[in-house]
């Protein structure tokens, strides 16, 4: 019997951050969908919507899913190696000084102090402690591997040690910057080598935080949670090498027919329509994962979330390859499709696997149940209504604006005005919020109830 003492308190905190985070970073996204079709809501310019937008995306991507990640890769790394965390006071600065750089670069941004790097816009001092805490992330993650008691290497770690060394590397390269003030900085890059670094970073690193270590969090919680073994670990490793080797490849895809050359886009557009493969080799891995024993989306609740997650992925890996041909791109870029095809990932996938995976640890590691099993059920079935109103919503407002951002008149001049898409997509504005709002009240209920589970009475030691 394993008798190793694990380290709760850091996974615990930084389970805990991933909850703030969430529910700053939707209520932040809330009020710029009330902004789109309430202007009056814009009535200062740390609200404006400008601001606010990028400060909805850091305080999500940044924020909730880091949490999320450091939490549960705190918490998988000490159970695969049966291992407990070399570096316990580590750990804990890193809870503090990731929190800290969140709030600092939530003031700024909200100040205006923005780079204009899509998914980079904090400045370089808040650049430099990113990369201080994941150094600190590195360290205890290498080392809880070099001391494992466990020798063999579990699919999850290999996504987790892909993502140690490659989010760093992202951020270091895009991130060269010539400071000129405390606050202020400029890239050493110009041009079409700008665009290119920008989005070779942009895609991979949301990428990587939204894709490598959820897959870790659906490999590990999955077999946990279900009694069920993966399908295939064979399946599992080609998949995740495969998918390593053709991610980085595909930033340029963002940047079709512009001015960067046109080898480097068609590089692009291939190594995306590749991922497609790697992508659902881990698809069938779940699907056949659950073979025979599709009664449990019914008796365990944990299995409708990686489920509907995992084919939200799969969903997802078809729709971004597709978007990256360019008489698709042509239709559909600078659309409201491109936003649905986002949080149809983030607001299906990402949290769907990230709510399972804390509604599987959390219980763990307090010694408590559950608080509400029926909550739980309820804020799935919310999460998944508002989720799927939105996405649709935005992909139907996509298809109109494309149109008629693309209609001519017989003399080759445009039909419509930029202001007219604006006014005809006011009703799809409303539907967008409403759908959040329903996907809000799930969120909300997620939180209680992982709240409640940390602070109901331990059950008594028989």
């Amino acid at each position: 019997m394993d008798e190793t003492v694990y380290n709760q308190t850091t996974v615990t905190g930084f389970a805990l951050s991933a909850l703030f985070w969430l529910l700053a970073g939707l209520m932040a996204g809330l009020w710029i969908a009330l902004e789109m079709f309430e202007p009056g809501m814009n009535f200062t310019p740390w609200l404006a919507f400008g601001r606010l937008r990028v400060v909805h995306t850091n305080l999500l991507t940044f924020g909730f899913a880091l949490s999320a990640i450091f939490a549960t890769a705190y918490y998988m790394l000490q159970r695969l190696t049966r291992t407990p965390l070399p570096f316990r006071r580590l750990a804990r600065a890193h809870l503090y000084l990731f929190n800290a750089t969140m709030l600092l670069a939530t003031v700024t941004l909200m100040a205006g102090l923005n780079t204009s790097k899509e998914y980079a816009e904090p400045e370089w001092l808040v650049d430099l402690l990113v990369l201080t805490f994941w150094v600190m992330f590195a360290v205890n993650a290498f080392a809880i591997l070099v001391r494992r008691r466990e020798q063999q290497m579990y699919v999850s770690l290999w996504y987790l040690i892909s993502v140690v060394v490659s989010i760093p590397l992202l951020h270091i390269v895009n991130n060269l910057e010539i400071p000129v003030s405390l606050f202020k900085s400029y890239s050493i890059y110009a041009g079409t080598v700008d665009a290119d670094i920008q989005w070779w970073y942009g895609h991979n690193t949301i990428g990587f935080i939204y894709t490598l270590p959820i897959l870790a969090m659906f490999y590990y919680f999955l077999p946990k949670s279900t009694g069920l073994p993966i399908y295939s670990h064979r399946l599992s490793i080609v998949s995740f090498w495969a998918l390593i080797f053709t991610y980085l490849w595909t930033g340029a895809h963002h940047l079709l027919l512009t001015p960067l050359p046109e080898w480097i886009q068609t590089v692009a557009i291939a190594f995306s329509i590749l991922l497609i493969a790697p992508s659902w080799g881990v698809v069938i891995n779940g699907y056949y994962t659950f073979n025979g024993n599709w009664e449990l989306l019914r008796s365990n609740y944990l299995a409708k979330f990686f489920m509907f997650g995992i084919t939200f992925y799969g969903l997802q890996t078809i729709q971004g390859p597709l978007q990256g041909l360019r008489t698709f791109n042509a239709y559909f870029h600078f659309t409201d499709w491109v936003i649905g095809h986002v949080h149809m990932g983030t607001m299906g996938w990402v949290t769907m696997i990230i709510s399972a995976s804390f509604y599987y640890m959390i219980p763990r590691i307090t010694g408590r149940e559950l608080y509400s099993v029926r909550m739980a059920n309820t804020h799935f079935w919310l999460i998944l209504v508002g989720q799927l109103a939105l996405t649709i919503v935005m992909w139907s407002g996509g298809i109109l604006q494309g149109g008629m951002l693309k209609s001519i008149n017989p003399d080759g001049s445009l039909r419509y005005s930029f202001l007219d898409t604006v006014v005809a997509l006011f009703p799809y504005y409303r539907l967008r919020f409403a759908s959040g709002v329903v996907y809000f009240a799930g969120i909300l209920l997620f939180v209680w109830n992982i709240i409640r589970t940390f602070t109901k009475p331990e059950a008594p030691r028989p």
